[in-house]
């Protein structure tokens, strides 16, 4: 386990900045700022994952959401478009590479040959899987230095802040006793 008192980078980034900006709330800079930190470093696994894997973004953007969609994972690509926030023609030009790495299928449907499904193949259920299992795998041992129940309590926590995002509640933006911050995170 990793010490709680333990001094980060943004414990410095927070003491330099508390001089500097007397109206800053130390406790709020730093959370935010970790929470920043966080992010990038979760970012950057989840590329050198895909990258490991030979999985492009856009490539597990089409499989997550086909696997999303659960048995027998399969959409119409306008469907699929609409899903990926795409147009039709952008998906169209990433459904043929997928297709020739035999990530994916597209059939016509029987009764209207004008149908296409689009298909997720045993290739791209088994991609898929590997990708998220080495995922897991990483986000696994950067939690690894919280317990159980700091996990929990983290959990419960990140969800309170997402509902109120998402509700846009306390969106107000800066006080307008306080200039924009302008700085740079953990410098």
């Amino acid at each position: 386990m990793a010490d709680p008192s333990a001094a980060d980078s943004v414990d410095r980034h927070v003491a330099v900045w508390s001089k500097e900006l007397a109206w800053m709330d130390p406790v709020t800079e730093a959370i935010f700022v970790r929470l920043a930190i966080l992010a990038r470093h979760t970012v950057q696994v989840r590329r050198d994952t895909l990258d490991s894997d030979g999985l492009r973004h856009w490539q597990f953007k089409v499989l997550l959401m086909l696997r999303r969609l659960g048995p027998p994972y399969a959409a119409s690509p306008s469907q699929l478009a609409d899903l990926l926030g795409l147009t039709r023609g952008a998906l169209s030009a990433r459904l043929g590479p997928m297709e020739d790495a035999g990530l994916i299928t597209r059939t016509n449907e029987a009764a209207d040959r004008r149908r296409v499904q689009v298909r997720l193949s045993e290739a791209g259920y088994d991609a898929f899987e590997q990708h998220v299992a080495t995922e897991g795998e990483g986000e696994n041992a950067l939690l690894g230095v919280l317990t159980a129940e700091e996990k929990r309590t983290l959990a419960d926590l990140l969800r309170k802040l997402v509902v109120a995002a998402e509700s846009g509640a306390n969106a107000t933006g800066p006080s307008p006793h306080s200039p924009r911050r302008s700085r740079s995170a953990a410098n």
